[in-house]
């Protein structure tokens, strides 16, 4: 069981939900969101399948939170052609079945206007392959899986505000890559709903992760355009993450949850 409470982890229990039996793969679990939407699930009773790009100790001190060794953790770069494909592969290897995924995974690499043509094709191609093509071939995977196998099953991709309202000049890769993750949900959802696949979106703004500023300058610059008044913390998106995995609201499949303090509001 787990609770989610106001207030960035105080304050009254809204729900308590379960996970029991439930098996869950959730990439980029190292840290940030994906580590706490891991152990989030895992106090929901969850058995929680962890990706990783490398071995490290964040990677090592999850796995070791979850009661798992660094050997349990599934380390994967999604960088690679097919590494979607692979991944989805060798968590069913490992756990036998899937009854949830979550594309946690990405990255935030420039794509600026300026300078050498190399970084703007190096921007824009390692954007696409990680936060695009890799979580589509885990989608495209894992919902084989579910059809194969007459489960129902869900489905939950880290989009980014950025996808809805775009973002700063040079970084044009990011948001459109996260852009490509709310259509690409919305668009399995819709045709996936009758066979009982749910598909939900994640549209962070700031979160207390390594991408979120860490120079005092630009912290409180994004911090003043965030009415809440502060930056949203890794457990608030998790419990959303969480929930929305228990499968207690199938009718809000295809729907993005906006997770940003108010910053831009639809």
């Amino acid at each position: 069981m787990f609770e989610t409470s106001v207030g960035g982890g105080s304050g009254k229990a809204l729900s308590m939900m379960s996970l029991e039996g439930k098996t869950m793969l959730i990439t980029g679990a190292s840290r940030g969101i994906g580590a706490a939407t891991a152990q989030l699930c895992a106090k929901a009773g969850a058995n929680v399948l962890l990706q990783a790009s490398a071995e490290s100790q964040a990677a090592a001190d999850v796995a070791a939170a979850l009661g798992q060794s660094p050997g349990d953790v599934l380390y994967a770069d999604l960088a690679r052609p097919d590494a979607g494909f692979a991944l989805v592969e060798r968590a069913l290897a490992k756990a036998g079945v899937l009854d949830g995924v979550v594309n946690n995974a990405g990255l935030f690499t420039p794509s600026p206007l300026s300078g050498g043509k190399a970084v703007w094709d190096g921007g824009w191609a390692t954007t696409m392959a990680v936060n695009v093509q890799a979580p589509a071939d885990i989608c495209r995977a894992t919902i084989g899986y579910f059809r194969k196998t007459g489960r129902s099953g869900i489905i939950v991709n880290v989009a980014s505000r950025a996808g809805h309202r775009g973002d700063g000049v040079d970084n044009a890769a990011y948001a459109a890559s996260k852009g490509a993750v709310l259509a690409m949900t919305k668009t399995w959802a819709r045709g996936l709903a009758a066979e009982n696949i749910l598909l939900y979106a994640i549209a962070p703004g700031w979160v207390e992760t390594r991408m979120a500023p860490q120079d005092i300058e630009d912290r409180k610059a994004a911090v003043k355009d965030i009415p809440l008044g502060r930056v949203a913390q890794p457990e608030e998106v998790g419990a959303m993450i969480a929930f929305l995995l228990t499968g207690a609201c199938p009718s809000a499949t295809g729907a993005t949850f906006d997770i940003n303090g108010a910053s831009y509001v639809r």
